[in-house]
This record gives structure tokens, C-alpha cells and sequence, in this order.
């Protein structure tokens, strides 16, 4: 077990806890999920200094790898619903990060094309995310590291390979609008005559 730094936080310390202590078998997604949280908080501070959100990075990454993508491959890239990337979008556009054209062969398409500002923030950004991955793997033997790659892109490949196959059957993964009104549906109302009469024993179960 690490040895704990002199400048941790409580904050720090209160997740190591329950970790290492309160929860040391507890399921890799939520691992996965606090580990996510971390690394995207140390990003964030950091891209704060370039007015930069965590969101918009998101998809500058992308575009800096290839811009001239439709909106809607741009959404499948990012793993995200369209209204969302298209919200984005238009943040980014009014910052002069990226310009949204359609093109001639195909009205109904819009392009994502990245500016001369929004290229230029690579070099600036990318730095920074390479800073956060090395603090956060600090200590740890380049085999250790090679090894939780190779896991997560593991754990990837078959989470993929899942919904694949429940998109061939019932289940489908719902729209934003949809996860909106699950949210918004009311609770379930208790049968408190029931409740009563089935008596305290019951209740407590």
C-alpha cells in the first residue's frame, strides 16, 4: 500500500479510506467511475487557465486527430447524444474553436471544421492532459502500467461487444429525451394501508 503524502487532503484521504477499508472488493466500475472523476477534475483545473471546459476538450481531441466530420459522427466519437454535441457545438463556435459548414452534395449534413485558434490549442492543451496521465500513474512500474491498459481495453472490447448484442434484441440505449422523463416520472406511491397491516416486522424488511 502507497504510503500516504503529507499534503494529502481530507478529501484524499476520506476516498483512500473507503477503498482501501470500507470497500476494498467493491465492484471495478465504480473504481473506474472515481478513478474517471479524478482525472477529469485534474484536467479540468488545469484547461480552466485556457478558458477551456472538460466538455469542449472532449471534442477538440477528436477534431485534432481529423476535423471535417458530420455532427453526428462527431457524437459517436465522443459517446455522446447529438443535442448534447450540438449545444457544444454552438459554445464552440462563438468562441472561434471550430466553424460548422454544410456542403454542397448534402444539405441535410452539417461539417465540423476546426479554426486556425482551435488548432493552435492543441499544442497548448496537450501538454496538460500528458501532465495529469503521468501524475497519475506516478510510482507505478511501466509493467504495472502496460498491464491496466491492456485490462481497460479489455474491459472496453467486451462492454462493446455487449451492447452490440442488446441493440440486436429489446433493449436500446434511451435518448436524452427519454432519460428526462424517467427523471421526471413520479415515485411510485407506497400502499400504506398494506404497510399497516402487515405490521412493523414486515416494514423493516
Amino acid at each position: 500500500m502507497p504510503q500516504k503524502a503529507k499534503d494529502e487532503k481530507p478529501v484524499t484521504q476520506a476516498i483512500l479510506r473507503h477503498w482501501r477499508e470500507a470497500v476494498p472488493d467493491d465492484r471495478l466500475a465504480h473504481l473506474v467511475k472515481d478513478a474517471t472523476r479524478g482525472l477529469s477534475r485534474a484536467l479540468q483545473m488545469r484547461l480552466t487557465e485556457h478558458a477551456v471546459s472538460f466538455g469542449h476538450w472532449t471534442f477538440l481531441r477528436i477534431l485534432w486527430e481529423k476535423d471535417g466530420v458530420t455532427q453526428r459522427e462527431l457524437s459517436e466519437r465522443a459517446g455522446l447524444m447529438e443535442p448534447t454535441t450540438f449545444s457544444a457545438l454552438k459554445a464552440m463556435e462563438r468562441l472561434g474553436y471550430v466553424t460548422r459548414k454544410q456542403q454542397p452534395d448534402s444539405r441535410k449534413k452539417v461539417y465540423v471544421f476546426l479554426t486556425q485558434q482551435g488548432r493552435a490549442l492543441r499544442g497548448r492543451l496537450v501538454p496538460l492532459a500528458e501532465e495529469v496521465n503521468q501524475i497519475a500513474v506516478a510510482g507505478m512500474a511501466p509493467a504495472r502500467i502496460a498491464a491496466a491498459r491492456d485490462m481497460l481495453l479489455t474491459m472496453i472490447q467486451n462492454l462493446a461487444r455487449d451492447e452490440a448484442a442488446q441493440l440486436t434484441g429489446a433493449r436500446r440505449m434511451p435518448s436524452t429525451r427519454a432519460l428526462s422523463a424517467l427523471a421526471e416520472r413520479p415515485a411510485p406511491r407506497k400502499n400504506t394501508a398494506a404497510g399497516e397491516a402487515m405490521g412493523p416486522r414486515v416494514r423493516a424488511l
